[in-house]
């Protein structure tokens, strides 16, 4: 039987510690169903662009969740991986899946033919803790432990490799809808910005910020290329202008800790945040207020996923 709840506008998967991955009426706040995932902690979280599948990286696997049915089981496992699993996404037509992790590999499956096998694998010399797709399907953007950011050409095999900051372990990366520009932040709490130049993908320093007092956790840029937020150890959230990188707004709010994941809405207006201290919360960028918060995780959130589209 087919939840018509989960087929709705907003999807919210929050999950973490407490081997249980909740799934929410964003709207409301109210939990809609609870997931089973005993393996481990919940590393990532990601939708599939269809919207019928829910993938939960952990610990030596990917898990993937049918949100369209009362099942609160994985449907597909994906094994043979050695350690932990930091991230993972999707080409935007569902072709494949990509990941990342401890092992220092950076993997890409193919889910057309359902065999659970990978397909390809790129090899780095120290954990990756990051990974992100650029807009044109064809690149892959990875960042490790040793300070170094790999663009990997899916198309050709070709690497390059960007040293931000010598012995500052790169937490996350990200790249912004338009493909303008590629931000990373580090342990030490500075977040780097690139610009594409003419030559294709080679990237070109574009601005250093030091974005925070310390160790920095997560950045994403919003959907309309103009944000990004950046996210540390110090419970500080920041949200920059990406015109002229100018701080924007703070968000903050005594009972949070480190903020491990967000998502902006489709709108760019609001942000979502999932926090060590088990709750997630909706934030309105411009007033810095906290709209609504998900409660009921009994331990750190670690990951969460949105969509409020309906492409």
């Amino acid at each position: 039987m087919v939840d018509n709840t989960l087929t709705e506008k907003v999807l919210l998967a929050t999950g973490g510690y407490d081997h249980t991955i909740k799934l929410w009426h964003a709207n409301t706040g109210v939990c809609n169903r609870s997931l089973t995932h005993l393996d481990s902690q919940v590393n990532a979280l990601e939708i599939t662009p269809d919207r019928q599948l829910l993938a939960a990286a952990g610990f030596q696997h990917i898990r993937m969740y049918d949100l369209n049915s009362s099942n609160p089981n994985p449907i597909l496992n994906y094994e043979g991986i050695s350690k932990n699993i930091t991230g993972v996404g999707f080409h935007e037509d569902g072709k494949w899946m990509f990941t990342c992790g401890e092992d220092c590999s950076a993997r890409v499956w193919d889910l057309r033919s359902r065999n659970l096998q990978c397909q390809r694998i790129f090899q780095t010399t120290a954990p990756i803790t990051s990974i992100c797709l650029h807009p044109n399907q064809g690149e892959l953007i990875l960042g490790d432990q040793s300070g170094l950011l790999h663009l990997w050409d899916l198309k050709t095999d070709h690497n390059e490799q960007l040293i931000p900051e010598v012995d500052a372990s790169i937490q996350c990366v990200a790249i912004d809808s338009s493909a303008n520009y590629v931000a990373s932040v580090n342990n030490k709490g500075n977040c780097y910005l690139w610009s594409y130049n003419g030559n294709g993908t080679r990237l070109s320093p574009e601005h250093k910020m030091n974005a925070h007092k310390k160790y920095a956790i997560h950045c994403k840029f919003s959907p309309d290329s103009t944000l990004l937020v950046t996210t540390a150890g110090d419970r500080t959230n920041f949200i920059w202008k990406t015109s002229d990188f100018s701080l924007k707004q703070e968000l903050k709010d005594d009972r949070m800790r480190w903020v491990w994941d967000t998502a902006f809405t489709n709108d760019s207006e609001h942000l979502l945040t999932a926090s060590s201290d088990g709750m997630a919360r909706l934030w309105n960028i411009e007033s810095g207020n906290i709209e609504r918060e998900y409660e009921g995780h009994q331990k750190s959130l670690t990951a969460l996923a949105f969509c409020d589209s309906c492409n």
